[in-house]
């Protein structure tokens, strides 16, 4: 019974050690050494910037085998690694998506002035016919008065002739009557004196 129980207690033990695609970081602000040895005793081959991701293939309390996103695979101090994105990548992360943010606005911004401009123009537009369709209206008002005294004015003397004309009738009947005066003396003058013409 006691064997049994050293096996499942040393399996128990070396679980922590084959944590399965567990993902770690470079704490802030530190250069950390990646090693071939499991014990980190030799020199590191390549420094690691803070905020490095990483996968973890194993780990113990002391030091953990990790593999980086190139595939390159080495053992760090475990000491240094967190679960959590330091504050360093968390503010590169959140600035680049400030930038493209901003880009985005001043390009919408860009895209929306010519519609605008548009829009100003129509407004401007719409004011000055509005303001030359009121002054068309006055306008027909005015009219409409003036064509009611003109209608007025024809019923009023719907009876009666113009003085032009009038006086265009007189003149005709006087320039005829002198035609008329003047053609009858002279053919009386003829009767009289046998056909001669005398003056």
């Amino acid at each position: 019974m006691w064997p049994r129980f050293f096996i499942v207690l040393s399996m128990l033990a070396l679980l922590p050690a084959t944590a399965i695609a567990e993902t770690a970081y470079v704490t802030d602000n530190l250069r950390l050494g990646l090693h071939e040895a499991a014990d980190t005793s030799g020199r590191p081959f390549r420094m690691l910037e803070s905020g490095q991701a990483m996968e973890i293939l194993s780990r113990d309390r002391n030091y953990a085998n990790v593999r980086l996103p190139d595939a390159t695979e080495g053992w760090v101090k475990t000491a240094y690694l967190v679960d959590d994105k330091p504050a360093k990548l968390i503010v590169a992360e959140i600035t680049a998506e400030r930038d493209a943010l901003v880009a985005e606005l001043e390009q919408t911004r860009q895209s929306f002035a010519a519609p605008a401009a548009t829009i100003d123009a129509l407004q401007k537009e719409a004011t000055e016919t509005k303001a030359q369709l009121a002054d068309a209206t006055v306008e027909i008002e005015r009219l409409k008065a003036e064509n009611q005294s003109i209608q007025g004015l024809k019923e009023r003397y719907r009876g009666s002739l113009p003085l032009s004309w009038v006086a265009a009738a007189i003149a005709v009947c006087l320039v005829a009557g002198i035609l008329l005066g003047m053609w009858w003396v002279d053919r009386q003058s003829r009767m009289r004196h046998g056909g001669i013409r005398i003056y």
